[in-house]
């Protein structure tokens, strides 16, 4: 073949490859438009429907341009230009969309934890005491509690999967001498009717919040209510480490008040948000894919040696499985019985098994 037909065959290749890479990066921009729309344009459905039919048309025209004839070229230009021009309207009003604290939030997440603290004394306004009857219907109960940092002596890894394997929810629970239990969550803050969506997470659908809940309320609510499979891990952070993390959570949702922040399924969640607190405080954590698919975090923290070691990690998670104890025990407020009951038999971090008092 000679070498200018050759070269000629190649500038054809390339020319496909150029407008399929084009193609493909135009589709995609589309479908991010047409979610972000769906998901956070304002007004009556059938007006949302009908702008997103609009953007997808003036899409479309865009793509199909360059396949005009030559003496059409002029002509084709017009429709990546509104394509253009779109794109930027489109861009802008995504820009402009801010979090806030002030909506007509859902009753479970309607307040926000507040702190106050002197010296190893912390008072905690509106920790969370829901008594739950369905998913969906509580009695409500907001409490102000005091705690005594000097007495924090034990911090557990809860992990309840809801949608398979890989997708699991993160909380953190710490323990004190005193018997007494809180949970830390990091949540979507919903609005009333507002469903948690894993692809609007993506889109600024949801805000961030910090909820702090007795186990009573936010692990029965999974385990018992829900009927998910959670499961107790006991975590290996000395004292220090221990209090470093439980002020982290108390920033955190000090600084969540102050500055409102959108929650992203990917990397503004329930995981990712606990693990940047602990890499605060425990030098040289590895990024690793499980701290995205956090179905699978207990294999990462077990990696790097935050759970017990001397037993296998299919033990810790045998006994960690918290379902049948706590659907044993009937809700009473303020109760330590079902903080007691689900650790029963629970490894702890130095191999030790915990087992519940007889009543």
């Amino acid at each position: 073949m000679p070498r200018s037909a050759s070269w000629h065959v190649w500038r054809r290749v390339l020319f496909g490859l150029g407008h399929g890479l084009r193609a493909v990066m135009l589709c995609l921009v589309l479908a991010w438009g047409a979610a972000a729309l769906h998901f956070e344009l304002p007004g009556p459905p059938a007006v949302v429907i009908a702008v997103i039919i609009i953007w997808l048309l003036v899409g479309l025209a865009a793509l199909l341009a360059p396949l005009g004839k030559r003496h059409h070229r002029r002509a084709s230009s017009v429709p990546r230009v509104l394509f253009t021009l779109t794109l930027i309207v489109i861009v802008a009003w995504w820009q402009s969309l801010e979090p806030s604290n002030d909506r007509d939030w859902a009753p479970d997440v309607a307040r926000q934890l507040s702190v106050e603290r002197d010296g190893d004394r912390v008072t905690l306004h509106n920790v969370r005491d829901f008594e739950w009857q369905t998913p969906d219907t509580a009695m409500p109960r907001w409490e102000t509690r005091e705690y005594d940092l000097s007495q924090l002596d034990a911090v557990d890894m809860v992990v309840s999967y809801w949608m398979g394997p890989a997708i699991a929810h993160t909380l953190v629970s710490f323990g004190f001498d005193d018997g007494r239990h809180l949970t830390f969550s990091v949540e979507i803050r919903r609005e009333k009717n507002e469903a948690f969506s894993i692809s609007g997470g993506f889109f600024k659908q949801f805000e961030l919040n910090l909820i702090a809940a007795d186990e009573n309320d936010i692990l029965r609510l999974r385990s018992n209510v829900r009927g998910e499979d959670v499961y107790l891990y006991r975590v290996g952070l000395s004292p220090q480490a221990r209090r470093e993390l439980f002020l982290a959570y108390l920033d955190e949702a000090e600084r969540l008040r102050q500055s409102p922040e959108f929650y992203n399924t990917l990397t503004s969640n329930c995981t990712t948000i606990v693990f940047d607190m602990v890499d605060r405080i425990v030098d040289g954590l590895p990024r690793d894919i499980r701290l995205i698919l956090s179905g699978y975090l207990p294999e990462y923290v077990y990696a790097i040696g935050g759970l017990d070691t001397s037993h296998p990690l299919e033990f810790l998670r045998e006994r960690g499985y918290i379902d049948p104890r706590a659907r044993q025990i009937p809700y009473t407020a303020g109760s330590e019985a079902f903080s007691r009951a689900i650790r029963d038999g629970l490894p702890t971090a130095d191999g030790e098994i915990l087992h519940a008092p007889s009543p």
